[in-house]
């Protein structure tokens, strides 16, 4: 069996990724700038180089962490990096499940610091703050003082498309996921590759042949201890399950940044997903695997906890989600097949966008320097900056082994007073659980992406799968679109999901298809689509 420090390490990355990966003008004069030119400002920093302050700086800092974290005032990274810097930052931290009651309080009462690091501002909060100049337009920032990030924009079109505002203004700094990285994008659900070879079953490679041997584990007591105890199927929510089916029948052919959009090949045009012909199939096709009870019927409402306790104990024969042998400590699970469809369509189309959350970081106009607040941020989009953040320092968190690879000392991974992971590092640094500006690079980043069997998984994957030139970002909206978008898709995709699950479970029957659509219509779906075709053209002007 694997160490625990895989499952540790792994639910960090869950909470990273499941917290990343939802999300967000007029410029920004840096009304609180130190008085005087900006000459004077830069005269106090260097331009290239460390320390970045010739004489110390503090700046105020709020940002969000969760339990595991040590206080950041006491923190090595930060200390070591004030070392580097010159530069103190004076943190006021909160608790992950309020940061946004008191990130939106500050705002309010006008008591917000210079710098809001790892606190996740949707792109709404980008577009308000921006414009109203409360968050400073970052674009010139950038460009002369920001070499890492600007490189990582040149390098990746799809990162300066993905933060730029519809006014051409950038007012956050996001996560990235390295686009290099295959394994964060590529990959399918996993199936226990034994419990196939007992049944004298091959993987499926079509829809059909998923159904075959999904009612085969069912029904074949594959584990052999005489009990029909055997689940075909496990996921977290169907909407998952349908997610990865969604390439099957041809559907959101450039990923999942935009997941209720793509594109219609008959006009050209953007068509709403949950309302086409295909997506009907392929709530038919899941009605049918949940009447043959062949995934676990609990899937409408599981929680994370209730899927971890039953996963680990072996009992599903197919699992989505990250490699269950970091996990849920199960190993002998390969990655499913891509899968064709009814109409030949053998896609894998459940790729997101290499942008995490685009507001991880963010200047107001009281920065006092934010020529130097940008440098500070910007080491952590570089190569030494990640290996800092999310390695630590050699020889007090980190050894490179006699391949040349980074791994974490033993006393991190088997702490002597029984620290899981996540709190031995966390004495250290910040990145467990999520919640980080910066760049994610395999080399780096010791989660259950890295595993073989995870990287075998996305190799198997890649070829099927849509390439990432043809991933499209989030669109941005303008200020007018954002409010008016808000208002019509509350009730649309709450009437979606709804319907997705009532529909998935039999609940209703598909001879109420048509007035599910024509509801949609009633909710304003043609002014959704309308707001959405805007953007998907600037965005198409922005390549």
């Amino acid at each position: 069996m694997r160490s625990k420090k895989w499952l540790m390490t792994t639910m960090s990355v869950l909470l990273s990724f499941s917290l990343l990966i939802t999300a967000c003008g007029g410029s920004g004069g840096g009304g609180g700038a130190d008085a005087g030119s900006s000459d004077e400002r830069l005269a106090k920093m260097n331009k290239e180089g460390m320390p970045i302050a010739k004489e110390k700086m503090t700046m105020s800092g709020f940002a969000a962490k969760f339990y595991a974290s040590a206080d950041w005032s006491k923190l090595m990274l930060w200390e070591e990096y004030e070392k580097m810097t010159n530069i103190h930052i004076d943190w006021e931290t909160v608790q992950v499940d309020s940061l946004k009651e008191k990130r939106n309080i500050k705002l309010a009462g006008g008591d917000y610091p210079e710098i809001f690091f790892a606190s996740a501002f949707a792109k709404s909060d980008l577009i308000k703050y921006g414009s109203q100049g409360t968050f400073l337009r970052l674009n010139e920032l950038i460009d002369e003082h920001a070499p890492n990030f600007k490189a990582l924009m040149d390098k990746y079109p799809i990162v300066k498309q993905g933060i730029t505002m519809p006014d051409g203004s950038i007012y956050g700094l996001p996560t990235v996921f390295d686009p290099d990285f295959k394994s964060l994008f590529y990959g399918t659900p996993w199936m226990k590759k034994e419990w196939l070879d007992k049944l004298g079953l091959k993987p499926p490679t079509n829809l059909e042949e998923l159904h075959t041997v999904l009612k085969a584990i069912k029904d074949g007591d594959p584990n052999g201890n005489g009990k029909k105890d055997e689940i075909p199927w496990g996921s977290r929510g169907v909407w998952i399950m349908i997610n990865f089916l969604k390439g099957s029948f041809g559907l959101n052919k450039n990923g999942t940044a935009n997941p209720n959009v793509d594109l219609d090949p008959d006009t050209g045009k953007l068509r709403f997903v949950p309302a086409t012909k295909q997506y009907k199939e392929l709530l038919q096709y899941v009605e049918k695997l949940h009447a043959d009870g062949l995934f676990d019927p609990e899937t409408f409402t599981m929680k994370d906890t209730d899927l971890t306790s039953k996963a680990t104990a072996g009992v599903y024969g197919f699992l989505d989600g990250v490699n269950p042998e970091a996990v849920y400590n199960q190993e002998g699970y390969v990655g499913m097949p891509v899968l064709e469809g009814p109409y030949g369509d053998k896609i894998a189309t459940n790729i997101g966008s290499p942008l995490g959350n685009i507001g991880m970081f963010v200047l107001t106009d009281k920065a006092k320097n934010p020529e130097a607040a940008i440098r500070w941020m910007d080491h952590f989009y570089s190569d030494e900056g990640v290996k800092m953040f999310f390695m630590g320092f050699e020889g007090v968190t980190y050894q490179v082994n006699d391949k040349g690879e980074y791994e974490y000392l033993d006393a991190i991974t088997n702490h002597p007073d029984g620290l899981n992971l996540d709190q031995a590092v966390s004495q250290y640094l910040t990145w467990p659980g999520g919640y980080y500006p910066g760049m994610v690079m395999q080399k780096y980043f010791k989660g259950a992406e890295g595993l073989p069997s995870s990287v075998k998984n996305a190799e198997d994957a890649q070829p099927h799968s849509i390439p990432m030139s043809e991933v499209w970002p989030a669109f941005n909206f303008t200020p007018e679109e954002q409010d008016e978008l808000t208002t019509i898709q509350t009730d649309i995709h709450t009437y979606v999901d709804e319907m997705r699950d009532k529909f998935a479970s039999g609940a209703v029957g598909f001879d109420q298809w048509d007035n599910y659509v024509q509801q949609l219509e009633k909710m304003n779906l043609k002014r959704y689509l309308e707001i959405y075709q805007a953007a998907y053209e600037r965005y198409l002007k922005s390549k």
